[in-house]
Parts: C-alpha cells; sequence; structure tokens
C-alpha cells in the first residue's frame, strides 16, 4: 500500500511502498478513503510530542485522523461489519508504526473509531476528530461555565475553529487571536472579536476589548513557556490559562491565574456527538484544502511554517 512516512526521527516525511495491516482479533482494518492533517503530525515525525511510553517503531506513518470503509474484521467479537463507513483517531505508536496517510490502517474496534452517520460527508468526517474532540473537551477541562470571555490564541486553525463555534454555542464571548485577516471566516463560526496579531499589538487589543483582562485563555500556538506566560498575563485575577503544547508546567505564571497542560483522552462518544452537530449543519467543518496523499509532505511543512487554516485534508 502507498503510505506517507519517515524513516527516522527528523526525516523527510516521503511516499513509499508498505506491506497492509492484517487486523488482530478486535481489530477493523479500514480502507482509506481521507486523512486530516493535525500539528501533531509533524511535530511526531521530529520526535514530539511523547505520546506514550512505547518506542515508536520505523518506518512510521503519518498521521491519526481518518474516515473510510471497514474491509476487514478481526477474530473475535466485533460492533462493526465489513462495508460499514467509519471515522476516527489512531492512537500512535500502534503495534506496526502505522498512522493514516496511507491506504490501510487497522485499529481496535474498541478505541476511537465510530460510524459515520447519515448526511456527514466522509471528507467532513475526517477533519472532525483530533481538533474537534479537543475543541469540545478542552471546554469541559476548563469549566468555562460561568467564564465570560475568551482569549484563543491560534483561533484560525482546526482547533480554534472549532472551539470558536462550541464556545460560542455557550454565550461565551470570544476574542480569536490571528495572524491575518480572518475578521470575516471568524465572525461567521462565532466570534465576538478577532485581533489580527501581524497588524497590531495583542496586548493593546485585548485591553480594548477586556480593560480587566479575560476570564480564559485557551494558547493553541505558544510553544515555549515564556510566551504562554506573556499570554497568560492578560488573564483576570482568578482565571484560567490553559495549552495544548505542555508548556504550563514550566511557565511563571501570575499567581492567581490558574494554568492548565491540556491533553487529549479521545473516545467514541464523543466521536458520536461531534458527528451528530456536523450532520445536522449545528456544527461546520473548516476544511481549507484538499490536496492527494502524495502533495502530503508540502502540507506538513505549510501547517508547520504557520500558513494553513481550517483544516487540510487528504485525499486517498
Amino acid at each position: 500500500m502507498r503510505a506517507i512516512a519517515v524513516g527516522a526521527f527528523r526525516a523527510d516525511p516521503a511516499l513509499v511502498e508498505m506491506p497492509k495491516p492484517e487486523p488482530e482479533a478486535g481489530e477493523v482494518r479500514v480502507r482509506i478513503e481521507y486523512a486530516a492533517l493535525n500539528p501533531s503530525d509533524w511535530q511526531a515525525a521530529q520526535g514530539s510530542p511523547d505520546d506514550g511510553p512505547a518506542p515508536r517503531v520505523f518506518p512510521m506513518v503519518i498521521g491519526v485522523d481518518f474516515a473510510g470503509r471497514v474491509d476487514m474484521i478481526g477474530g473475535g467479537e466485533n460492533r462493526f461489519r465489513v462495508g460499514d463507513h467509519v471515522f476516527g483517531r489512531v492512537a500512535r505508536p500502534n503495534a506496526a508504526g502505522g498512522g493514516t496517510y496511507c491506504d490501510y490502517v487497522s485499529v481496535p474496534q474498541d478505541s476511537a473509531i465510530t460510524v459515520v452517520p447519515p448526511g456527514l460527508p466522509l471528507r467532513a468526517a475526517a477533519a472532525l476528530p483530533s481538533a474537534g474532540m479537543t475543541a469540545a473537551q478542552i471546554l469541559e477541562t476548563a469549566v468555562f461555565r460561568g467564564h465570560e470571555s475568551l482569549l484563543v490564541i491560534g483561533a484560525a486553525g482546526g482547533v480554534g475553529s472549532y472551539l470558536t463555534q462550541l464556545a460560542s454555542a455557550r454565550d461565551i464571548r470570544v476574542i480569536a487571536a490571528v495572524r491575518g485577516d480572518e475578521h470575516r471566516r471568524m465572525t461567521e463560526l462565532g466570534a465576538a472579536v478577532t485581533i489580527d496579531i501581524t497588524d497590531r499589538p495583542l496586548e493593546a487589543a485585548v485591553q480594548e476589548s477586556c480593560p480587566d483582562g479575560v476570564d480564559a485563555l485557551v494558547d493553541l500556538a505558544s510553544t515555549t513557556p515564556d510566551s504562554f506566560a506573556a499570554h497568560a498575563a492578560l488573564v483576570r485575577p482568578g482565571g484560567i490559562a490553559l495549552t495544548t503544547r505542555g508548556v504550563a508546567a514550566g511557565a511563571a505564571l501570575p499567581t492567581d491565574v490558574t494554568g492548565i497542560d491540556f491533553r487529549l483522552e479521545p473516545t467514541p462518544v464523543l466521536l458520536d456527538v461531534l458527528a451528530a452537530g456536523a450532520a445536522e449543519g449545528v456544527l461546520r467543518v473548516p476544511v481549507d484544502i484538499e490536496l492527494p496523499l502524495e502533495k502530503a509532505p508540502q502540507a506538513l511543512d505549510r501547517n508547520r511554517t504557520g500558513g494553513a487554516r481550517g483544516k487540510t485534508v487528504i485525499v486517498l
């Protein structure tokens, strides 16, 4: 089968041929039709983040999100059938070192995988798992109920686009910090205020919108404790500062601001909830660009350098 893989950490992703995975007992093999790109894909290729204690297996296929059709069932009882259209997120790494930028993947039937509901295109389903579940769990983890304002750094990306929609649906006032002119798109997604940080200083814009500081911060972009701490300084006393980049523990935050290092816990139930919302049109799936598998390395580089907006979907 075709796959985009790396032969070692920090190697360039390349199109290679690999054997089809064979599903073990309790697994299903999925013929992938769409995979979605996440920042964690190129981060994993560079050797971070650490998704668990198990060693990586090379060649390591990139990607965790997928949508496709079940084409083989492993032994034992199984909740899926051949022909089912499914989508989900694989755990990295698995026994075969596999990801989802490939033609086939085998996954445990009790993992974060579920049936695509009627009315939801596979293309959209593929773009839901990591970003959608992250946004939904962020709202629950940070207990945003009662917080009136939320500053989202990196709001134009996949997680930020979903988070803006889900938060605004709870009547949370979203302040979306982006790079470039995204005002119209972020307003359509529910943002009350959009700040182009390439056009004006973030601190001044936030001060203008929330003179006493924001109630909560979700930082999807800062890669160092210092940059996260600078953004957390915009949070009011008693507020929350959450990061998806694992830099809160080492940040010098104000003593009256609670720092949170967020970690996703994927579940099939959450996938069902998100898929239902997307199928009903309540949750918009922000696909920015669609590319064939052989263009995936360029797409990874574009995402790494900050050129992506919304979700990038890879067609197989």
